[in-house]
């Protein structure tokens, strides 16, 4: 009968929901409407008693960011304050100047020495042979100290030499923007990575694929600006000729003699306007025994100024000022990430500092439990002596002992390796003798009080870590530059259409060749010697005049054209492009969604462990009580030493599930916090000092209490207390 009933139940469970307005009884409310995927519901708080299998009353579809309906709500993201952090004084998106001293600009740049020693804070906390830590301490090193941190904080000033290539006109070199995760112990499983949404830019490819294996991304894709950084070359030569002739009817000698001088130069420079202006100066010094000739020495002088507009294909200032843009953008990420990272070491230490905590204090419980089980077996032996207990009694409460103390070895040895991967997260310089072997004590312990955040609404927990992720606002900037992209690889798929302008000038003088032959027949060989003045000679400067006075000028206009017929490559990039975008938006909504479930579970988490926690306690209560009853019956003789084990052994497992749940509950407590990504400010930690390593303020970190000694059984009464509620 009974299976049958709970048969008949199911059945009506599941089809009641499913009744349409008509088949619902008159008292049913109003009709239910099935939600559309994302629909808003009506948020509860972990402490609303809901039945997660009733259907949701009808609500209004809101609208996200990008206007696209039944998305989940997407407010824009708080940016990463202040930009521009720096962990040096120098500024490297500016270069050495031109004045006072031009030759500045060709000066090297020494990146500061790392510091590889510990900071005095870590000294000062070294009291009698151990180290007396406290949360804010571990977090205020970690800031100080930690490798992860001090690597990332590298990525800011790597960042700053791209915006530097980008004003100049080169492509970007790009910044690694991802989670340094070298430091040991307190890994969590929250949303972690970097480089903002985007799957292809740095995935693995096959074989062949890409460059050397790896998938190449069109970021930065499309006409390369050009080089506004001016290009001054020149060339200074000296050339001597001899050349045998087959003819003397030319040069009128059987072997040419000549020698050049040559002195050139070049002016180049692009502007953002997709324009390239190049300057030419040619200049030479040549003689010759050439009969012919009229100069030796023949002083010869050219300047020639084009100026090269693109009309199509890299044309106009956005094209060219994308990557001092994208460079900004990546500048921004490099700043979110930063303190991404930051917030993710933090959370770190602390999961380091709780897993310290458990381990003290189950090395402290092991010792109790030795304590109480080495006096139960010197009891025994007292009364095995006087012939009131048997033998295996005692072999019994020995085998507990051996126990016991095998369960404190293997304690003191997590709680050796707990310190010393505490101290590999808050130290830079392990090699200090004392430091290395003092063990770590941690002052702090955590309280059971609820946080303003479990008491919030769903919703507006979730806003809160949409705006305040650094993946997010990563995610936001990643699709800024992809739209820069998907615009440049545009322009790419047009023609090559250049046009382009000259002007320029020329001019020629010297002195009379001495060697110049005024016979009046070519066909003779005679040489009969000009006289002087036959050829009038002029100096450098009027070669240069009449270089530059349009004596003999050069100037005319053109159009380039460069037709690809198939144009296969531009088309492919610019679909990729467009492709690699739509990745990054559902990359971008997956992470909203990945946020929304991780920030109810912490929710919810935090509720549940406190009353494990509390739940923990009680029994460890109860264990305690259990086990001064069975020794005072065992006193009395009313009880065996099995009995008296056996309630040890429930005592000490009371305790270890007290440690777990206590633990739990301070993980989950900073995961919270890592989640909504408010870890900074909740906390009090400058970024500024995070960035220069220098915390000039120590963090106030809310919520803990002193550790207290374990409290006596209480007495057992008449009138327990009421139940909690």
């Amino acid at each position: 009968m009974q299976a049958a009933a709970c048969a008949v139940l199911v059945v009506m469970s599941t089809v009641e929901p499913n009744l349409t307005q008509a088949q619902q009884p008159a008292n049913a409310g109003p009709p239910i409407v099935q939600q559309p995927a994302g629909a808003s519901q009506t948020p509860q708080t972990p402490q609303t008693q809901v039945n997660p299998t009733a259907p949701v009353a009808q609500q209004p579809v809101q609208n996200d960011t990008t206007g696209t309906p039944g998305l989940p709500q997407a407010p824009q993201p708080n940016a990463t304050e202040p930009l521009y952090l720096r962990a040096t004084a120098k500024d490297y998106t500016e270069p050495h100047h031109f004045l006072p001293n031009p030759l500045d600009m060709y000066k090297t740049v020494e990146y500061p020495q790392p510091r590889l020693q510990n900071t005095p804070r870590l000294d000062n906390l070294l009291r009698d042979g151990k180290v007396y830590l406290s949360l804010a301490d571990a977090v205020t090193l970690a800031l100080e100290n930690n490798y992860d941190i001090a690597i990332a904080r590298i990525n800011l000033d790597i960042a700053d030499t791209d915006i530097l290539r980008a004003k100049a006109g080169s492509s970007l070199r790009g910044i690694s923007t991802g989670l340094v995760t070298g430091t040991q112990g307190g890994q969590t499983a929250t949303i972690s990575g970097g480089g903002g949404p985007g799957g292809t830019a740095s995935g693995a490819g096959g074989g062949g694929a890409g460059a050397a294996g790896l998938v190449l991304s069109t970021s930065g894709g499309g006409p390369l600006p050009e080089n506004m950084d001016p290009l001054l070359t020149g060339t200074i030569q000296y050339e001597s000729a001899n050349t045998q002739q087959s003819t003397t009817f030319i040069t009128g000698t059987n072997s040419l003699a000549q020698n050049t001088q040559t002195y050139n130069a070049q002016f180049q420079q692009g502007f953002s306007t997709g324009t390239f202006l190049t300057a030419t100066f040619d200049n030479s010094r040549s003689t010759t025994n050439n009969q012919r000739s009229s100069y030796s020495p023949t002083l010869q002088s050219n300047l020639r100024l084009q100026a090269t507009q693109h009309l199509l294909q890299g044309c106009c200032i956005w094209l060219n000022r994308r990557f001092i843009v994208q460079a900004k953008n990546d500048r921004r990420i490099t700043d979110s990430s930063f303190r991404q990272q930051v917030i993710y070491t933090v959370n770190q230490v602390e999961n380091i500092y709780w897993a310290l905590v458990s381990a003290y204090e189950d090395e402290q419980a092991k010792e109790r439990a030795l304590q109480q089980s080495t006096q139960l077996t010197a009891d025994n032996r007292k009364q095995l002596q006087i012939g009131t207990l048997a033998p295996l009694d005692v072999v019994n409460s020995d085998s507990a002992v051996a126990t016991d103390k095998q369960a404190l070895i293997s304690s003191q040895s997590n709680l050796e390796y707990q310190q010393l991967l505490m101290k590999q997260a808050i130290a830079r310089n392990l090699n200090d003798p004392q430091l290395a072997n003092a063990p770590v004590v941690p002052t702090d312990r955590v309280g059971l009080d609820r946080l303003p955040e479990e008491d919030m609404q769903v919703e507006d927990l979730v806003r809160q870590a949409y705006q305040n992720n650094p993946q997010v606002e990563q995610g936001a900037l990643e699709m800024e530059n992809n739209k820069i992209t998907i615009r440049a690889e545009k322009n790419g798929l047009l023609p090559v259409i250049d046009g382009y302008a000259f002007y320029g000038g020329s001019g020629l003088g010297g002195s009379q060749n001495p060697n110049l032959n005024c016979a009046t027949s070519t066909s003779t060989t005679q040489f009969v010697p000009c006289p002087p003045g036959q050829v009038p000679s002029s100096g450098y400067g009027s070669v240069l005049a009449n270089t530059l006075n349009n004596t003999s000028p050069d100037y005319g206009f053109g159009v380039n054209l460069s037709i690809p017929l198939r144009n296969r490559t531009a088309q492919a990039d610019q679909a990729r492009s467009q492709m690699e975008y739509r990745q990054t938006q559902m990359r971008l909504q997956q992470l909203y969604t990945q946020i929304r479930i991780e920030v109810i579970n912490a929710q919810y988490a935090l509720t549940n462990d406190r009353a494990q926690v509390q739940a923990a306690q009680s029994a460890n209560d109860y264990a305690g009580q259990s086990l001064e009853a069975e020794q005072k019956k065992y006193r009395l003789g009313a009880s065996t030493t099995a009995n008296v084990l056996q309630m040890q052994r429930n005592l000490a497992t009371a305790n270890n599930n007290l440690i777990s749940a206590t633990a739990g509950y301070a993980r989950d407590r900073a995961s919270l916090e890592q989640i909504l990504s408010n870890t900074l400010d909740r906390y009090g930690i400058s970024l500024q000092d995070a960035a220069t390593g220098t915390v000039t303020r120590t963090p106030n970190i809310p919520g803990l209490t002193a550790p207290k000694p374990p409290t006596p059984p209480k007495p057992l009464t008449d009138s327990p207390a009421p139940i909690p509620q």
